[in-house]
């Protein structure tokens, strides 16, 4: 009897363990977002390309690490005055609501390296555009390359950024 409860008692502490690791390596980890994104961005418009045009007026973009991964809250100012104020929390892998984004809901992340990433924005499950974001190893530019591939009219950007004190 007593053998049988220490078998017993062995596999669910071993099975307990085991659900510990999964929902440790299934949990979505703050470690996960490069420091070198975390803080102020602003557009730098006279390095920055649109195709098609016009340039946004002014953007920025703020980062933070939060326990569920990135939150990055997006404020721009377009060509023609009006002002777009966007944000989405998200990590590597998965995909995570954009809310406050007329033109996508949901973005995915990939990490290519320390110092870049792609994001892949949809809305409604259809695909709306690719961006890659590459900071410079000194930590103080960003740029951010989008495209859009659309019958009427393919978009690419090339956005850059500086960081700020």
């Amino acid at each position: 009897m007593r053998v049988r409860v220490l078998v017993v008692a062995a596999a669910v502490l071993t099975a307990l363990s085991t659900v510990d690791v999964l929902a440790q390596s299934e949990a979505p980890a703050a470690d996960n977002v490069p420091q070198a994104l975390i803080g102020t961005w602003r557009l730098n418009v006279a390095k920055s390309k649109y195709s098609p045009g016009p340039p946004m007026r002014d953007e920025t973009r703020v980062y933070t690490r939060g326990p569920e991964g990135v939150t990055g809250v997006v404020t721009r100012t377009y060509a023609d005055g009006h002002v777009e104020r966007y944000q989405y929390t998200a990590n590597f892998g998965g995909e995570y609501a954009v809310t406050g984004n007329p033109e996508y809901d949901a973005v995915r992340l990939r990490r290519i390296d320390e110092y870049s990433s792609e994001a892949v924005l949809s809305h409604a499950g259809t695909i709306y555009g690719i961006a890659r974001r590459a900071i410079a190893s000194d930590g103080r530019t960003m740029t951010i390359t989008f495209d859009r591939k659309d019958a009427d009219r393919p978009v690419h950007n090339l956005a850059v950024y500086d960081k700020q004190p």
